[in-house]
């Protein structure tokens, strides 16, 4: 019987331990290992504290206590811990477990050695079991991208001497299994409205876009380097094992008190591993048994601790830059596209502007920060912030200038016909100028109206209105003296409309005067011959002395009349001829 199934490990022991940051390989648990002589299947397990990872491995071992499950915030693993166990499924192999500290723990104040002991339990694995909470998302896959970058950079530069193999580099290139675990999952495993496997939700979750956009390389990045580093992938998802009340207890609960499902579910992982797991195998089928994974242990650490990784943060730096200047290409994208689709230059006023910018710069930070990797000091997002600014002073400019476009537009299309109307001449007469102010009001009323036409918009209005204000000048200069000469004609025709009328007026009086003149002729002569009747009649002695007297003082008073009425009709014609003098000089001007 081989020595090495004699060797029994009652509980793990830690292989390499976490020292304040520093990683150092623990000689006992060396001594342990190197007493293995049979092929080894290496199943190491890494992700965030407190997500249960050590209850599966004690699952793996057949126990229910051995690597410390914390039913507290304050995660116990430290560093990487081993349990050597015989292989329930394979004979003559042994089982080795590694359970690893968890990532993110608050009361480790370096998080560099996280990925330290995430690519250690890639390099010691042949299978590798990714435990995450709930689903598979970006940031799992950018951490996971990222330490095979750096498990590839450390195996490169260690140097190996591995029982005779010379090619060192070819020596380690080998890559494990990958099962990802899903805890508390909560997702339904559907696609386009029909059930899907776990293993097709991940391969979904890792799965390539086609075409060459800029953001979809990538988004294709880190998952091409997943796909092709393991060969073989599996996923498992577990349902929450019980009430959370009683999670503190879960190493001491029966099936019977725990979730079927999560049972089942723990049966179906432990199954797959102990019948699918790998021997670790180095290149050139070579099995590595206890010394051989003690040699690999050694050279990894010592590589690590002894400073001759210098590219290790190199690494970190250089995947940071490319994933964090992918993010905030990604997210300034999505800033111009949102720009793009809502704003309409130019903006009713500037507030409408600022609100767009800020929606779409909220949603641009937010997918930054879904897929940035390690910003320290958060350099990138200062970065996008900054881009984001100027690309919001870039829009003010061309709104500014829109605008101004728009209104100059606008108002050569209104104000157009009304200086063509100007040079026309059509307001150069009198009241010229009040028709030419009642129509520019028209005008600025109908501009007011039309929309659209941004934050130059009454700038833009007075700007045109003042370069216009001497065509106004001149149409009231225009309207001034046109009107003033307007008044004198006017005068000028009243009066001599006046002087025509008082020459009728008189005229008539002349007309009157010279009726009354023949009637009283007329009524002289009636008189004188009744008077030669009557004293034709009469005795003549009688009759001649008073009518004699009579007759004279009739003809005396009849002659009186005469020249007082000729010499009225003499003062008509006066004032008649000088009314037509008048007249004819008022013509003179009105002509």
């Amino acid at each position: 019987m081989d020595m090495a199934s004699e060797i029994h490990m009652p509980e793990p022991v830690c292989l390499i331990e976490n020292i304040e940051g520093k990683l150092v390989v623990n000689q006992k648990a060396l001594e342990i290992l190197s007493a293995f002589t049979q092929p080894l299947v290496v199943v190491a397990i890494v992700g965030l504290y407190r997500t249960g990872k050590s209850y599966l491995m004690n699952k793996l071992a057949g126990k229910n206590e051995g690597f410390s499950v914390g039913s507290t915030v304050q995660s116990h693993t430290k560093g990487i811990w081993m349990w050597c166990v015989p292989h329930p499924e394979e004979p003559n192999h042994t089982l080795v477990l590694l359970d690893t500290e968890g990532l993110g723990d608050v009361e480790k104040g370096d998080q560099n050695n996280d990925t330290q002991i995430f690519a250690l339990a890639i390099l010691l694995s042949s299978t590798f079991v990714y435990n995450t909470m709930n689903k598979i998302d970006q940031r799992a896959i950018d951490l996971l991208h990222y330490v095979i970058e750096l498990s590839n950079q450390l195996r490169t530069v260690s140097p190996l001497d591995l029982d005779g193999v010379e090619d060192a580099a070819d020596a380690v290139s080998f890559c494990p299994d990958l099962v990802w675990t899903l805890r508390d999952f909560y997702l339904s495993l559907e696609a386009d409205g029909r059930h899907i496997t776990a293993d097709d939700y991940l391969e979904n979750s890792l799965k390539l876009k086609e075409d060459t956009d800029e953001n979809h390389k990538n988004f294709n990045l880190p998952r091409h380097c997943i796909q092709t580093f393991f060969a073989r992938k599996k996923c498992f998802v577990f349902d929450s094992p019980t009430h959370r009340k009683k999670l503190a207890h879960l190493p001491t609960l029966h099936n019977d008190e725990l979730d079927p499902d999560f049972v089942q579910q723990v049966a179906d992982f432990c199954s797959y591993i102990f019948h699918h797991s790998k021997a670790k195998t180095l290149s050139g089928g070579i099995k590595v048994n206890g010394p051989r994974l003690e040699n690999l242990v050694l050279t990894y650490v010592n590589a690590i601790s002894s400073g001759n990784l210098p590219s290790v943060e190199n690494t970190v730096l250089a995947l940071a830059q490319i994933k964090n200047s992918a993010a905030v290409q990604k997210a300034i994208a999505h800033y111009d596209q949102q720009m793009g689709q809502k704003v309409q230059l130019p903006t009713e006023n500037l507030q409408e502007l600022l609100d767009l910018h800020r929606t779409s710069e909220k949603e641009a930070i937010e997918i930054f920060i879904n897929n940035s990797f390690k910003d320290v000091d958060q350099r990138f997002q200062k970065e996008l912030e900054t881009l984001l600014e100027a690309k919001q002073d870039d829009f003010r400019k061309q709104n500014l200038e829109a605008s101004s476009d728009r209104c100059s537009a606008l108002l050569q299309d209104i104000f157009g016909p009304l200086e063509e109307y100007v040079k026309q001449g059509l307001y150069s007469k009198p009241g010229g100028h009040r028709l030419f102010i009642q129509k520019r009001e028209e005008l600025k009323a109908k501009y007011y109206q039309e929309p659209r036409k941004g934050i130059q918009a009454e700038e833009a209005l007075q700007n045109y209105l003042q370069s216009k204000e001497s065509v106004s000048d001149a149409i009231l200069q225009t309207d001034l003296a046109l009107t003033a000469k307007e008044k004198e004609r006017k005068e000028a025709y009243l009066k001599a409309e006046a002087a025509k009328a008082e020459a009728r007026r008189l005229e008539e009086i002349q007309r009157q005067n010279q009726k009354m003149m023949e009637e009283r002729e007329r009524q002289h002569q009636e008189q004188l011959r009744q008077m030669e009747e009557q004293m034709a009649r009469e005795p003549k002695p009688l009759l001649s002395s008073s009518l004699n007297i009579l007759f004279v003082t009739l003809q005396e008073e009849a002659a009186k009349q005469r020249e007082r009425e000729e010499a009225e009709i003499r003062r008509l014609q006066n004032e008649i001829q000088q009314l037509q003098q008048a007249k004819s000089r008022n013509d003179d001007c009105i002509l």
